[in-house]
Order: structure tokens, then sequence, then C-alpha cells
């Protein structure tokens, strides 16, 4: 039950903008460290918003577990994952490899489609993270900017995450809405190419250009070889990036099929086959595959990797629990009621009900920070709406979800735990991200709902 549901909408409102301006206000000008900031604004944010004393602790726990809970497998096991492919050479071997196809001169295109591939069937934060040796090598080989070649892959990895299935929201907006996933697909192809190119590759371009920052020696750099001996092939790596893709994509075409009815679902080969292709777990079968490819195999000790393992999870420690304290701050907003009371006024002022599902998707996206959960919240408010119209072709049904979609990236900031881990290991500052990361979602966002309108137009 929620406590601040008797809390009039426009105090909400108030209580939401001065957290965040707050938050800023200590991270931006009084240098509170970032992690501390969260605590304390959540907490009054939580006590200000109805939060009883003696649940105060609970509500903060729980929304940091809950965000852990999905955040610290994945940065963990990409992390050590990262860190072997970069020590062992074999970074400097896929950045060779990217350069030789697309030419130096296009090397953050070649980056950015590389994470347009590889974004399609991972989560944003573990794609991420996997990709960031390849990218710190090319940057490091190429100079300039480490945002030049950064901005350009996240840009990628929004598109990938935010419009397309198998990612949980449009998948669960689908479900609500109920479209054709099939259907959502394709036009998810149709509008995410373009804003990827103009939001997420362009504009990475631009806005790396215009911040001067250095490569972070987060994984270790070229010389600092752990892992002895001429790099790994080209066709173990690529082995290694594409069994989570792969064990990934058999767990959510199982689910397809299942939804289909082509398979029994309950089937155990079925859902053993689900538990392997999870994200965790396939990320944890890569890591074991890469100990023996890259480690035991080419006689390394046990001390040795074991060693490489504690030096990579080192550096991560803080931004696992960076993303796990701007979760917190965003499952208090959540609780609060803030989201709803938003809703309800955009919902009085009778707008198009495409133009509604987009706005509904950025007020929940703003209030509490989870793409997934502002797409299928915003999916549950309009889909009464799409149901008692009942005069909406299959084609509308998917641009309705990409509507909703779309809106669900736009505004991070930082109640969303991506900005804190992307943050993390860029090694940005608070504003920074506001000025690059909060842009560029903002811009994917906005191209994929102009895209959108554009069919919708036409359809």
């Amino acid at each position: 039950m929620n406590d601040t549901a008797a809390l009039p909408a426009g105090w909400l409102l108030t209580i939401a903008v001065l957290a965040v301006a707050v938050l800023l206000l200590l991270i931006i000008r009084l240098r509170l460290n970032a992690i501390l900031a969260l605590i304390l604004v959540s907490a009054a944010t939580a006590l200000a918003t109805g939060v009883p004393p003696q649940e105060l602790v609970p509500v903060l726990t729980e929304g940091m577990g809950s965000t852990l809970g999905s955040v610290v497998l994945l940065v963990g096991l990409g992390a050590v994952l990262g860190r072997m492919i970069e020590v062992s050479g074999g970074a400097a071997v896929l950045a060779d490899g990217l350069l030789r196809l697309f030419g130096e001169r296009r090397a953050p295109l070649a980056l950015s489609v590389a994470s347009l591939l590889f974004g399609l069937p991972i989560f944003l934060d573990a794609a991420f993270v996997v990709m960031l040796p390849v990218i710190f090598s090319v940057a490091r080989r190429m100079g300039g900017s480490v945002l030049l070649y950064a901005l350009p892959s996240t840009g990628a990895f929004l598109v990938m995450h935010a419009l397309l299935p198998p990612h949980p929201g449009p998948v669960g907006a689908t479900e609500i809405i109920g479209a054709d996933m099939g259907l959502v697909v394709v036009l998810g192809l149709a509008v995410g190419l373009p804003a990827w190119y103009l939001g997420g590759y362009r504009l990475g371009l631009w806005l790396g250009r215009r911040h001067d920052l250095p490569v972070p020696a987060i994984f270790g750099g070229e010389d600092d070889r752990e892992l002895d001996g001429p790099p790994p092939g080209m066709g173990v790596l690529l082995f290694l990036l594409l069994l989570p893709l792969g064990l990934i994509f058999l767990n959510t075409g199982l689910d397809a099929l299942a939804v289909a009815g082509a398979v029994d679902g309950d089937a155990l080969w079925v859902r053993s086959a689900a538990a392997v292709g999870a994200t965790p777990s396939a990320l944890f079968i890569t890591v074991l595959m890469a100990l023996w490819l890259l480690g035991w195999r080419r006689r390394h000790g046990g001390d040795v990797l074991d060693r490489l393992i504690d030096r990579a999870l080192a550096p991560v420690c803080g931004i696992i629990v960076l993303t796990g304290a701007g979760g917190m701050f965003g499952a208090v907003l959540t609780r609060s009621g803030i989201g709803e009371a938003l809703t309800s006024r955009l919902d009085a002022l009778g707008i198009p009900l495409l133009l509604a599902a987009f706005l509904i998707a950025v007020v929940m996206r703003v209030a509490q920070g989870s793409a997934t959960v502002a797409a299928t919240t915003a999916a549950g408010f309009i889909a009464p709406a799409v149901e008692a119209s009942g005069g909406y072709s299959p084609f509308q049904l998917a641009l309705t979800v990409l509507a909703v979609a779309a809106g669900s990236i736009v505004l991070s900031h930082v109640n969303d735990s991506g900005f804190w881990l992307v943050r993390g290991f860029l090694r940005l500052d608070t504003a920074t991200m506001l000025r690059t990361w909060t842009v560029q979602a903002t811009a994917v966002g906005v191209l994929a709902f102009a895209g959108t309108c554009l069919l919708y137009l036409l359809s």
C-alpha cells in the first residue's frame, strides 16, 4: 500500500523538483560524494512524502537491494570478462579488426555499429561493460577524447535497449497493449535506425568532440599485460563475445516459441535452456569459458587468474554501490506516488493518444528513472484507452508501443541507475553526464518518437 497516497499532487510534484535540485546542488556545487548525496536526498524525500521514520531504513535498503540484485552480477561478471579480454591483448586485436574493416577515420562508426549488434539481446549495462575494453583500446590507439568513441556506442545501446524486443520495456509494453511482437520489431528497426544514426552516432560524435577526457584506467591498459604470451586469435575473441548473445537469443527465442504454442513452456528442457540463457547465467558461462581459453589453456596458473579477478572487481565496487544508490532514489520516488500525480495532471489535458503515450512514459521516466518501469507503467495507463476505442489496426498498435518505448529513455538523469553506471565507468562528473548522456538519451527518444509519428500519419 502506498503510504503517500493522501498527499496532494501539487505537494508531491514540489517535493520531486526540490529533491532533484538539492541532489544536483550537493553533487555539483558542494562536491559531496554522489553515493552519500543520494542516500541523504533519498531519506529526506521519503520522509517528506510520508514514509514513517520506523520504515525509512527498510524502504531505502529495499530500493537499493532491488537494483543491486539485477546489477551486481552483470557489472561484476562483465568487468571480469572485460579485464581478461583487455590484459590478454584481446581488446587490441578486436580494435585492429574493427579499424581494418571500417578504416581508422570511421573508428567511432565501427564501435557504434558493433554496439548495435551486441546490444540487441543484452541489457544496456551488461553490453556496455563488456564493450568498454574495445572502446578504450580504440580510443588509446586513435587518440582524442574517450567520449568521441564511447558516446556513439552508448547511443546504439540506448536504441536497442529502449525500442526493440527482447528487452523488457518494449516486450512488456507490447504485451500490455496487445500489439504484434514481430511488427514491433520491424517498425522498431524502421524507427530506431534513423534515431541511432542521428541521435546516437552523429550527436555522439559532436558531444564527444566538445569534452576532452582521457581514457580511464579501469581494466588496465595495453601495457598492463597480466596474461603474457601472444594475444588470442580473432576467432577466440569473437566466440567469447558472441557466446552470451547466442545463449540469450536461445532464451528469448524459446520464450517466443512458447507464447506461440510451438513448444511447451513448462517442459524441463525449455525451462533449463531459459535458465542458461538468462543474462547473468550467460555472462557467468562466458567468464568460465574466458578463464579456460585465455587462462588455463594458455598455462596461466590459478594464482594469476585469481589476482586478475580481484583486480577486475576492485575498481567496480564503487560503481556498483553508486548504481544501487541511484536505484534507491528512483525507488523512493516510485513509492511516493509522484509518477501517478504527474500522469493524472497530464491525463486531464485530453491530448491525442500517441502523444499521451509518449508523454506519460516521459513523465514516468523523469519521476522514477527506470526505462523498463516507465514503458510498462505508461503502457498500463494507455491500454484501457486503446481497448475502449477498439479502432486501432495492428500497425497503429505497434506504433503506440514504440511511442511508449521512445518516451521511456528521454531525460535520463540522477534517479536512473544507468546514469550512474555510465558515469562511474567513464569517470565523468555529474555535470558532464547531464550535458552528454542525458542530452543523447533525450535526442534518441525524441527522434524515435518523431519517426513513430511520421509512420502513424502514413498509416
